[in-house]
């Protein structure tokens, strides 16, 4: 007989399903659609992107987002367990902070024109060259209902400098 599947969800989630009385779906949920490995479909999705979006926490608790952009290929999966990144935000970013070797890390991937959105959640596990390496915890994709359509275009070098890149 094996052990069920612990519930995905930390503690500050879990005591907000508690509250609102969908503790025991969601974690039915959380077991079925939160995975500790990325699908094919998910990395090949993060590959062809031109842009993340990254959650981070400084040393002082403060919660940061930032986008990272460089050209779709600069976002790699080698393996279901590993994104690499081959950008990082500029140093003067605050949620550059909270982007340290060790450090719990949230990406969020999304594809504007089809309103498709997947995330990652890990930890970071080494930089060298420039490229954040990410050992995936959890996979899963986002619902797009609030995402509106939208068609990107780059207007400069994502990788070059950022006062000149729009």
């Amino acid at each position: 007989m094996t052990a069920p599947v612990a519930s995905p969800w930390h503690p500050g989630e879990t005591a907000i399903q508690e509250q609102v009385g969908v503790a025991a779906r969601m974690a039915e949920v959380g077991r079925r659609v939160v995975r500790d490995v990325m699908p094919a479909q998910h990395r090949a999705f993060f590959a062809q992107l031109p842009v993340l979006v990254a959650g981070s926490v400084d040393g002082q608790g403060d919660a940061w987002a930032t986008l990272i952009a460089g050209a779709p290929g600069f976002v790699a999966a080698p393996s279901p367990k590993l994104l690499t990144i081959a950008a990082r935000p500029d140093p003067r970013d605050p949620a550059s902070a909270g982007l340290r070797e060790g450090d719990a890390v949230g990406l969020l991937g999304i594809e504007l024109h089809t309103r498709r959105r997947n995330r990652v959640n890990g930890v970071l596990r080494g930089s060298t060259d420039g490229v954040l390496r990410v050992a995936v915890e959890q996979s899963f994709g986002n619902c797009p209902q609030y995402i509106q359509l939208r068609d990107v275009v780059a207007l400069g070098d994502p990788l070059g400098d950022p006062q000149h890149a729009f």
